[in-house]
């Protein structure tokens, strides 16, 4: 197994210290917002086999049936297929979904099709691959996750008594669950921004009076005032996720994570469509595209514990898997066997475990070749990524 030397980035609604407090390391001040696990062309884990440090993703290019196993390049092609990353939110991210495979497929050859420039701000598809995750909380996590029912988003809505926002209330009285939320968010997208941030503005205020339930709206409306995404995000559901809990994300459900440090694992592409909370590229028509409108509740994960120790994440993807170890005997005769015929990282998150002969701190990661040996033992906390094959 090899040790990996990762990247942070440093994104603006990165938290400034969680990230450190988790490595041990002097916050810098600046935002440190997640820290990339895997073989992504944007930040490929780095690592040192003895003749210098490389990139994972070229030692992995060099010989993908070496690194990654024959049945896992059979099903997935020569890359691996996930990305791991430790998320520290500071402040909210922008309002999201995420296209299925072949909306993807679909988006990324048109782009291509097109000659829209990859690395063009405006440009929708950077990847040819859905992009479902899963976020498991290490802190008390905030995020949005899905639409409230119209009822239910109506409700948030009247209550603020904002003459603006009572068309929207209307509508989402009026018509079918589909038809009400697909033509409110449509509305708060296409609106006029000067008026939009009239009444963002006035909901805001309200907002801040009623405290309560509104008090995470109130915290976005501060770090994007004005902004759209503001109203759009009382069309969803609010969840705290508490250390240990997790939520898995699948195509076209719209969400945003708003505060706390959480472990991260997703299919490996980089492909976001944006509803709002962002001064990012908005294309209102593909998102309505991609976007589900159903109402849905968020389904908190924790995890299956079996007898083996592993704690398992259950999700329908085959492109990543999530498992815990949670380790408490310093003296463990009896290792916990991780070896496996897929390739592997693993994440540090409490603790000093060893993995094989390797001594682990929190926020340290290592990545196991499919095949080789891999042994956990001592004490501490380790996340396994892996795939289903």
């Amino acid at each position: 197994m090899d040790r990996l030397s990762n990247t942070v980035r440093p994104y603006a609604w990165g938290s400034t210290t969680l990230i450190p407090e988790l490595l041990g390391t002097a916050p810098t001040g600046e935002p440190q917002a997640e820290m990339w696990m895997g073989a992504h062309p944007g930040a490929p884990s780095r690592l040192d086999r003895g003749s210098g440090e490389q990139a994972l993703s070229a030692l992995i290019d060099a010989d993908p049936e070496a690194e990654l196993g024959i049945a896992t390049t059979g099903k997935f092609g020569p890359r691996l297929p996930f990305l791991l990353k430790l998320l520290a939110a500071g402040s909210p991210l922008s309002l999201q979904v995420h296209p299925d495979l072949a909306q993807a497929k679909q988006g990324y050859a048109d782009e291509e099709s097109r000659g829209v420039p990859i690395d063009a701000p405006y440009r929708n598809y950077k990847d040819a691959n859905h992009k479902p995750e899963l976020i498991c909380a290490l802190t008390p996590f905030d995020g949005l996750c899905g639409f409230r029912t119209p009822d239910e988003a109506a409700e948030l809505l009247a209550r603020l008594d904002v003459d603006s926002l009572k068309p929207y209330v209307d509508i989402l009285h009026a018509h079918p669950e589909e038809a009400a939320l697909r033509e409110v968010l449509t509305a708060v997208l296409g609106a006029d921004p000067a008026e939009m941030a009239i009444t963002v503005a006035e909901a805001t205020a309200a907002a801040e009076r009623l405290g309560g339930d509104y008090a995470p709206y109130v915290s976005i409306a501060h770090n994007y005032p004005g902004d759209a995404g503001v109203i759009a995000a009382m069309l969803l559901n609010y969840i705290q996720l508490q250390p240990g809990e997790a939520l898995f994300l699948g195509a076209g459900v719209p969400h945003a994570y708003l505060n706390g440090l959480g472990v991260e694992i997703m299919a490996n592409s980089d492909n976001v469509l944006r509803c709002g909370l962002t001064p990012k590229h908005v294309d209102v028509p593909e998102l309505l595209r991609i976007v589900r409108f159903e109402a849905t509740e968020p389904a908190v994960l924790r995890p299956e514990a079996s007898a083996s120790g592993e704690e398992l994440y259950e999700t329908p993807m085959d492109e990543f898997r999530l498992s815990r170890y949670s380790l408490d005997s310093p003296n463990s005769l009896a290792p916990h066997d991780l070896t496996a015929d897929t390739p592997q990282i693993l994440l540090c998150t409490a603790g000093t475990p060893r993995a094989n002969d390797l001594e682990l701190t929190p926020g340290a990661s290592v990545f196991v070749p499919a095949g080789e040996k891999a042994e956990l033992s001592g004490t501490g906390t380790v996340f396994r990524a892996t795939v289903v094959v």
